[in-house]
């Protein structure tokens, strides 16, 4: 048995089957629903003989099914309000130095608002179903947030969340470690941080307590140690909610923490396609052309292999570069201990308040070879055109490589 993946989204199919007068349980269309009708976004507004009516995109039907309704009829407040919103964002916008005047009672709309009204509605229904795929398909606890009130960009369209490393063909991110410590309570002598020659990297607040540079080797799936062993941070996940928003200084994406953030707290891991560093380089040279790349060079103990979060990635994928960070680089050791493919672990530098934007520098060891998906990233370290740095930084250095 075989098929075929449908790239149509459950709307677009709901739509045909409408359209067609068919029926389709698995995606919803019933004897029950077939003709049912729900105010998806409001896409214009008119005055005729003193009633108001406003032009509705109705759910699950296509387009050529907008109908004008007027106001009493429709029992969407919400929709009504974020109309008005977007109607008054457009219209009080400065245009050639002007700002426009913003008047209550027209009779219609001009062309140029009803669509940005309906590009408006549509960006914000994609970034919603984006918010709740990302929600979907993330391992921890902690929410994602996606948040857009600077343009209409919506969600990109070549991005794929994953949770760890994604491996290239040939390549082990798992070494078959079949051993573990045998405390009962962590840490001890024989734990696993003593064990690599090294000291545990938290405290008992569970927070770092090692200086940059130096490993993080936590508890592994085969420690005898319970899930809530000390030394098992990185390998639990994102601990706090996160937004992913549009910066309004040109520098595409970026996340803020929606929760306070103490010093030297586990924030988020950087993962992606783990690939050789031959095949770095060749896409390097590809993403060079296109403006954007995310290569970060595994480099702890050699530099055979990258990490590519240009398709594949998490949160961390959104995160800008500052020459002021509040995240450092951390290199983290559990289930894999070979020294050339460790995981990336980022932990505050500081107290970051809620709502303040997470950035690391782009230049620190372990994280060179960055770059973002707007002007703000960090061109690879062999790209003869200096890219300008936007952080704002009081430090700033200028350009980012």
């Amino acid at each position: 048995a075989w098929y075929v993946p449908c790239l149509a989204s459950l709307e677009t199919l709901q739509e045909l089957c409408r359209k067609e007068n068919l029926r389709c349980k698995s995606i919803g269309i019933t004897n029950r629903n077939l003709k049912s009708y729900e105010v998806e976004y409001l896409c214009d507004y008119k005055v005729e003989e003193g009633t108001e009516y406003y032009l509705v995109k109705w759910k699950g039907w296509p387009e050529s099914s907008n109908t004008w309704e007027p106001q009493k009829n429709l029992k969407c407040p919400l929709l009504l309000q974020n109309f008005l919103s977007d109607k008054n964002e457009f219209l009080s916008r400065v245009r050639e130095g002007k700002a426009l005047k913003v008047r209550n009672h027209v009779k219609a709309l001009k062309p140029a608002v009803a669509d940005y009204i309906v590009k408006k509605a549509k960006q914000r229904i994609a970034l919603q179903r984006w918010k709740e795929e990302l929600n979907r398909k993330k391992n921890h606890k902690a929410m994602i947030l996606v948040e857009n009130t600077v343009d209409l960009e919506g969600p990109p369209l070549d991005f794929y969340y994953i949770n760890e490393y994604k491996p290239a063909p040939g390549i082990n991110v798992i070494n078959g470690i079949t051993t573990g410590c045998e405390c009962t309570d962590c840490p001890a002598e024989k734990c696993c941080p003593k064990e690599a020659g090294f000291i545990l990297a938290y405290n008992k607040r569970k927070k770092l307590k090692i200086q940059p540079g130096l490993p993080i080797y936590e508890c592994n799936s085969f420690c005898r140690c319970g899930p809530d062993c000390p030394n098992r941070i990185v390998q639990k996940g994102t601990p706090y909610s996160l937004c992913i928003f549009r910066t309004n200084n040109g520098r595409g994406w970026g996340v803020k923490t929606l929760q306070k953030i103490k010093t030297n707290s586990f924030v988020m891991e950087y993962v992606g396609e783990v690939i050789t560093s031959e095949e770095a380089e060749r896409r390097g040279q590809l993403y060079d052309n296109q403006g954007n790349t995310y290569l970060f060079d595994l480099d702890y103990d050699s530099d055979e292999f990258t990490v590519d979060a240009a398709r594949y990635g998490n949160v961390s994928h959104f995160v800008n570069h500052s020459c002021d960070p509040n995240l450092q680089v951390f290199n983290v050791f559990i289930d894999n201990l070979d020294l050339r493919l460790p995981r990336i672990a980022l932990f505050s530098t500081r107290t970051i308040k809620a709502g303040e934007e997470l950035t690391f520098d782009y230049q620190m060891k372990g994280s060179i070879d960055l770059t973002s998906d707007s002007a703000d990233g960090l061109s690879p370290s062999k790209k003869r055109i200096r890219t300008v740095c936007k952080c704002g930084a009081v430090c700033c250095r200028g350009y980012l490589n």
